[in-house]
């Protein structure tokens, strides 16, 4: 079994539970929402660059760089507060930053953000049940697309997929919805249920990792201490082979199919699952402070194994949100590393190997 090896803790640490952190697609910083603020910091120096306050009431629960600028950065944030805030830096030197606008609308606090591929739709959902989407049309300018109400418990999650303007949420009410537009009008077009208690986080398969005759698949996590992998349905006939699984018919055109658990190892709540785009490994983190790591062999009886395990990863506390990145660490090289964020108020970079 392989290692999960500590490299360094982001310094300073916040003095607060911090929430989440999210790397720039194309820039080496990262934000992490900890309190009322954001920190930005370095994926070179592993040292913080900037404090971003001001924009919110109570705390940032969620954060999410706007893709498609190298030059720049916009990222969103929700907070507790009930409304999201679009923050723009100010130049290159990653220091000053602007709050650009609020989005209001919630009416209660927004669990998570996300920007569309194409980073001109921003999704967002709440404790009040609802997921909005907005589209950016023009400079500082949002105007609301979507209001989609059919979740029956708080959302706790929106994820976009990596090309396609399709939208998935998760939910208190143990369901996962995906969100398509047809015909100027949003709706659900699918409703994918095997998960026995809430669904905390649901993340996208990258492209870089994806078999083009399965198609697109989608990793979820749950208070039910499950992690489960979903698919289109490959077909009518291969549907009731596969009746055992989890299939769901929407209302309108698409089906999807549980193809997979991973090996049960979290004893507490999954908060948190993540997708590697270069090893097309999962992460998870959840309630119990486990890291756990797990790979997949499609040739292989048990498709989905555990690679590696760390306990304690933050001492006593919970782990909240855990991502991918590339750091430059202690040798100077650029890898991949798995961050994670916790009620401890730090910010953990970690290896494999």
């Amino acid at each position: 079994m392989a290692t999960i090896q500590s490299v360094a803790s982001l310094n300073p640490p916040a003095s607060s539970r911090a929430w989440y952190s999210t790397p720039h697609p194309n820039l080496p910083i990262l934000a992490t929402a900890t309190g009322t603020s954001l920190r930005i910091y370095s994926l070179n120096s592993l040292t913080l660059l900037s404090t971003i306050t001001g924009g919110h009431k109570r705390s940032i629960r969620s954060c999410a760089w706007k893709p498609g600028n190298n030059q720049t950065a916009t990222i969103a944030t929700g907070s507790f507060d009930a409304s999201v805030g679009i923050w723009s830096q100010e130049d290159d030197d990653n220091e000053e930053w602007r709050f650009a606008i609020v989005l209001d609308g919630h009416e209660s606090e927004v669990k998570s953000v996300a920007w569309s591929a194409g980073g001109n739709l921003l999704a967002t959902c709440s404790r009040d049940k609802s997921v909005w989407i907005w589209e950016e049309i023009g400079e500082d300018d949002y105007e609301t697309v979507a209001v989609l109400q059919e979740h029956e418990g708080d959302v706790k999650c929106v994820k976009w997929h990596p090309e396609e303007e399709l939208l998935a949420s998760a939910s208190y009410d143990d369901d996962i919805r995906l969100w398509r537009e047809e015909i100027d009008d949003w709706g659900c077009v699918a409703v994918l249920r095997g998960h026995q208690s809430t669904v905390w986080a649901v993340e996208w398969e990258p492209v870089s990792a994806r078999d083009e005759t399965v198609g697109s698949r989608l990793a979820s996590c749950s208070d039910d201490v499950t992690i489960r992998i979903w698919k289109k349905s490959p077909g009518q006939e291969e549907r009731q082979a596969q009746s055992r699984l989890s299939i769901i018919k929407s209302s309108n055109t698409e089906e999807w199919i549980e193809e997979a658990q991973l090996p049960k190892t979290h004893v507490r709540t999954i908060y948190s699952v993540a997708w590697s785009k270069d090893t097309h490994r999962i992460v998870s983190v959840g309630g119990d402070g486990k890291i756990v790591v797990y790979g997949e062999d499609p040739e292989a009886s048990e498709r989905w194994r555990v690679i590696a395990v760390q306990e304690c990863g933050h001492q006593e506390f919970e782990i909240n949100h855990v991502a991918w990145a590339k750091a430059k660490i202690s040798d100077g090289t650029v890898q991949e590393v798995i961050v994670t964020t916790g009620d401890d108020g730090e910010v953990k970079i970690w290896t494999v190997s």
